[in-house]
């Protein structure tokens, strides 16, 4: 039986050193270790950023609320204090001036009839009072002194009035300001056409 002998040889070994070295080397370039637990940290700058979104979202939030307030206080109030008129809102005395037409079937009428004016009424704040008129109907000039008028008023400012003229009573339909300072007729007969606005010069 032969015996077989080994020879170690000093570079093999070395050898082998170095390539278990090698993959131990390569494995921890590969594989790193992740720590079980790991820490975030926010830049000082970003969490001032988010802060300051955040306080704006806040800031817009409340001005849209109080947006919101502020018209449902000022429909409230312009609510309160609608305009209210009574036959006292009208009182004094009334200038103005007036043109229009007088069409068919306008008695004597026959085709469209040029109409101007001037006229002064005065109220007495109970829903009387009197009228004067200069008027000139396609060149001819009538007067009319102390005709007697009616008026009605309506709690949001609208109204009527009427003129008893001699030959008929003259309608309109009456708007007027809250403080009775103006108002504005347009006439309802059927063949008239005029309209007007009257201004107070004296509350006498």
């Amino acid at each position: 039986m032969q015996t077989r002998r080994f020879i170690r040889v000093p570079g093999m070994a070395l050898a082998v050193m170095f390539m278990r070295k090698g993959r131990n080397d390569a494995r921890s370039h590969t594989t790193p270790r992740v720590p079980l637990t790991q820490t975030f940290h926010m830049p000082y700058a970003k969490r001032t950023n988010m802060k300051r979104v955040s306080l704006g979202m806040i800031g817009i939030g409340l001005v849209v609320t109080m947006g919101l307030l502020t018209v449902k206080h000022g429909y409230a109030e312009e609510k309160d204090h609608a305009p209210t008129c009574t036959l006292k809102t009208l009182k004094g005395r009334y200038l103005s001036t007036f043109s229009g037409f007088l069409v068919p079937p306008t008695p004597g009428v026959t085709t469209q009839t040029p109409l101007a004016g001037a006229q002064v009424d005065i109220f007495n704040g109970d829903g009387t009072g009197t009228h004067q008129a200069t008027v000139s109907v396609n060149g001819a000039i009538a007067q009319f002194r102390d005709v007697l008028v009616s008026y009605t008023v309506n709690a949001d400012c609208s109204g009527t009035i009427t003129l008893q003229l001699p030959f008929g009573d003259v309608n309109s339909d009456m708007y007027i300001a809250p403080n009775g300072a103006e108002f504005a007729v347009v006439q309802t007969d059927t063949g008239s056409i005029s309209a007007n606005v009257s201004r107070r010069v004296s509350r006498k």
